[in-house]
């Protein structure tokens, strides 16, 4: 049997889950942007931490409007998305210095998508050798640092980011 030790998980087993969509956040509210792991806000869409990462830094951009689909979001909104983005990967590489990252969108259920009826797109964090034998043996993934101390690390990149590149 495989034993993985994650203790700090039971803070968010035990902890209330909000009702509705977690991607539907107040556009003029940052007060709880710390909870809720947000990044940064720009006018359309924000960044946030995945709480459930396949590595670590994983990141998602979420527009602020509650749709499941792209093609159901104005040419604004996508292009922000896309600069969001961009500005993600900037501050990925002062964090973490990954080797490559991932970038997608899974629309639809069928195509993966954890929660289909607010789009979101991903960006994920790779590095050489990332797959290791617990990924191939046992099925498993560590992620090596708490989310809060990645919040902690990436939010100060993330803003320096976006003030240099506005």
């Amino acid at each position: 049997m495989s034993l993985i030790w994650a203790p700090w998980r039971m803070a968010y087993i035990r902890s209330p889950k909000p009702e509705g969509c977690p991607f539907c956040i107040p556009v003029d509210d940052a007060s709880q942007d710390r909870e809720r792991y947000v990044l940064a806000r720009g006018k359309r869409a924000y960044v946030c931490l995945n709480i459930y990462p396949y590595t670590n830094g994983h990141i998602l951009i979420p527009p602020y409007e509650h749709t499941g689909g792209l093609i159901d979001l104005d040419p604004e909104t996508l292009a922000e998305m896309g600069e969001l983005m961009r500005a993600s990967l900037r501050a990925l590489a002062l964090y973490a210095h990954p080797d490559g990252c991932n970038i997608g969108y899974n629309i639809g259920r069928a195509a993966g998508a954890g929660i289909a009826e607010h789009v979101h797109m991903h960006v994920i964090p790779r590095w050489i050798g990332d797959t290791s034998f617990l990924c191939a043996v046992s099925a498993a993934k560590v992620i090596v640092q708490a989310l809060d101390e990645t919040y902690e690390e990436l939010a100060p990149l993330m803003g320096t980011v976006l003030d240099r590149h506005r």
